[in-house]
C-alpha cells in the first residue's frame, strides 16, 4: 500500500476527515485478469484507489465473504458485461471501518465500524484492503457481531428483503414457501419473514432441517427424502425460490394462492445477454419476463417476478437492526486469509464447504 503524507492532514484534525482518502494510493487487491478457475486470481500488492465521490466512503476491510456471484462472475458469468472492463475486482459483502468520507456524506463518519454490499454489477469489487462503497450500500455494524459474522449477512439479506418487502410486500399473518432456505438467501428470507410475523415453510437438505426450524419456519420438507407435493400442505401468500429451474417454477407456482408473488433469484439477462450479446440478449430477457408474467397472470392469476439484490438504505437498517437483536445470522463454516483466496474458492468450486466462506484481511 502506498500512503502520501500531508502536514495539513497531521496537523489539522477537521480537514484531516477529508484528506485523510488521498493518503492511501494504491492497496493489495485480488484481481480477476481473465475468466476461469481459482487459478486465475492475482492478489496484487499496488493496485490503484480509485478518488472518491462526493457520496462514496473509503472502508479498511476486515472481512469480506465469498457469494455465488463471485465464483459464476470468476468463472465467465456476466461475460458480455464484464469481459470489456477486465482487470475487475470481485466481491460484493464487505464489514471493516470508514477511512474516509466523500463530501457529501453525512450518516458515516471516519473510524466508524461499518458492514454493507455493493451492487451485482460493481466493477471495483470488495477483495481489497480497501475498498470503496455508496453512503446507501453501508450502515454502522452492530457491537455485539464481529467482522466475520457481519461479512456474510448483507448481499444475501438485502436479496431477500427486495424479494419479501419490495416485490411481494410479504405482512403479518401471511404464508411464505422458500423452495432451497439452506442457501444464505433462503436462510435469510426465512429469518426476516418470522420477524414481520408470517408462517413459513421451506424445502432444504437433510443438513439443514434442524437450523432452519430453530431459524422460525413451521415446516421444513427435506427434498431428497419426501415429496414435496404430498408433504406440504394448502396455498401459500408469496413463494421465493433461491433454486431456480422448470421444477421448482412449477411447484412455486402450483402452490400459490391467486395473487401472489412467485419470486425467482434465477433470470435469464446475463446468461442470454452471454449468449447473443447485450444488444439481442437483454430484449429477448425482457421478451421472456413478460411472456410470463402474462402467461402466469391468466392461468394462475399470480405476479411472477425476477428478484435481485440492490442497495437499499431502508433494508440495510432493518437488517442491522434484526443482526444486532439476534435475530438475523448467517452461519459461516469456515474462514481464509485474503492471501488463501484461490485455496477458499477452490473449496467452493468443489463444494467441500457447503455454507459460507469469509475471507480475513489482517
Amino acid at each position: 500500500m502506498q500512503i502520501l503524507k500531508s502536514h495539513k492532514t497531521l496537523n489539522d484534525p477537521v480537514s484531516s476527515l477529508r484528506f485523510v482518502r488521498f493518503m492511501v494510493t494504491t492497496c493489495r487487491a485480488v484481481v480477476l485478469p481473465r475468466f476461469g478457475g481459482p487459478e486465475v486470481l492475482q492478489l496484487r500488492s499496488n493496485v490503484q484507489v480509485p478518488d472518491l465521490k462526493p457520496n462514496e466512503l473509503l472502508v479498511r476491510t476486515r472481512a469480506v465473504s465469498i457469494n455465488p456471484l463471485d465464483t459464476r462472475m470468476r468463472s465467465g458469468y456476466g461475460r458480455s458485461l464484464f469481459e470489456p472492463l477486465l482487470p475487475l475486482i470481485l466481491g460484493r459483502d464487505i464489514s471493516g471501518e470508514v477511512a474516509a468520507v466523500g463530501a457529501s456524506v453525512r450518516s458515516l463518519t471516519v473510524g466508524q465500524e461499518v458492514f454493507g454490499a455493493l451492487h451485482p454489477t460493481a466493477i471495483r469489487g470488495t477483495y481489497a484492503d480497501y475498498a470503496i462503497l455508496s453512503e446507501d450500500e453501508l450502515t454502522p455494524k452492530p457491537v455485539s457481531v464481529s467482522h466475520v459474522e457481519a461479512s456474510a449477512i448483507p448481499f444475501a439479506a438485502l436479496t431477500a428483503w427486495r424479494a419479501l418487502k419490495s416485490t411481494a410486500r410479504i405482512s403479518e399473518g401471511q404464508r411464505l414457501l422458500v423452495l432451497g432456505g439452506g442457501g444464505a438467501v433462503g436462510f435469510a428470507a426465512i429469518q426476516f419473514s418470522v420477524a414481520v410475523g408470517c408462517h413459513v415453510t421451506t424445502t432444504c437438505g437433510s443438513k439443514s432441517i434442524d437450523r432452519l426450524l430453530a431459524a422460525g419456519a413451521e415446516q421444513a420438507v427435506d427434498y431428497t427424502a419426501e415429496n414435496i407435493e404430498l408433504a406440504i400442505r394448502g396455498k401459500f401468500d408469496a413463494v421465493l425460490d433461491t433454486i431456480g429451474g422448470p421444477e421448482t417454477e412449477r411447484l412455486g407456482i402450483n402452490f400459490l394462492k391467486r395473487g401472489g408473488h412467485y419470486m425467482t433469484l434465477h433470470g435469464v439477462a446475463a446468461s442470454l445477454a452471454d449468449q447473443y450479446g447485450l444488444a439481442v440478449g437483454l430484449p429477448v430477457a425482457t421478451a421472456v419476463l413478460m411472456k410470463k408474467r402474462i402467461q402466469y397472470w391468466y392461468s394462475h392469476g399470480i405476479e411472477y417476478s425476477y428478484t435481485y439484490m440492490r442497495a437499499d438504505a431502508e433494508g440495510l437498517d432493518e437488517i442491522r437492526r434484526l443482526s444486532e437483536a439476534g435475530k438475523l445470522k448467517i452461519p459461516v463454516d469456515k474462514t481464509f486469509p485474503i492471501t488463501q483466496v484461490k485455496e477458499a474458492h477452490e473449496a467452493k468450486d468443489k463444494r467441500l464447504i457447503p455454507g459460507k466462506i469469509v475471507l480475513e484481511f489482517e
